[in-house]
């Protein structure tokens, strides 16, 4: 595949099903929810003002994604910040650039909604992607830490 061109945009309830499906390019073998459930969340996901799910498709599939959720904050003169998580590519449309596009489509949504700063954290060791958050104009300056109920994905 050779498209280089990726409309991307807000997801909307029609793109659940082929959203759940590029999920797997990122946690291969993760549970899936059913299609009832993923329309319940996406409806109270829809409550966080700003937030986003940013989908780029190409060729008629989805080929990349991430999610945007703007957080209320009382710090900062009362400006929320951005999360962004859920940062993934479908194996057949990587190193095309478009991964770097929606992830900064999503910063840029979280510039519009005010944030004072766009975050996000990946569990990831690996040189590329680390590069890859880099070369999109993060920077690793930050110590993160969590507590989790579900185990963590290994990326090795």
């Amino acid at each position: 595949m050779s498209t280089t061109f990726l409309d991307t945009r807000e997801a909307n309830r029609r793109d659940l099903p082929a959203l759940i499906e590029l999920y797997q390019h990122l946690a291969e073998g993760d549970e899936q929810p059913s299609l009832d459930l993923a329309e319940e969340v996406f409806e109270r996901f829809k409550a966080y003002e700003g937030s986003a799910i940013i989908v780029g498709q190409t060729a008629g599939v989805l080929a990349a994604s991430c999610t945007l959720i703007v957080v209320p904050n009382l710090t900062r003169g009362g400006r929320p910040y951005g999360l962004i998580e859920n940062v993934v590519t479908h194996s057949d449309f990587r190193n095309r650039g478009f991964g770097k596009q929606v992830l900064l489509q999503a910063v840029d949504l979280a510039w519009k909604a005010d944030c004072y700063k766009a975050m996000l954290m990946t569990g990831s060791k690996k040189r590329e992607t680390l590069d890859f958050y880099l070369g999109a104009g993060f920077e690793q300056s930050k110590t993160g830490f969590q507590m989790r109920r579900v185990a963590a994905r290994h990326d090795d």
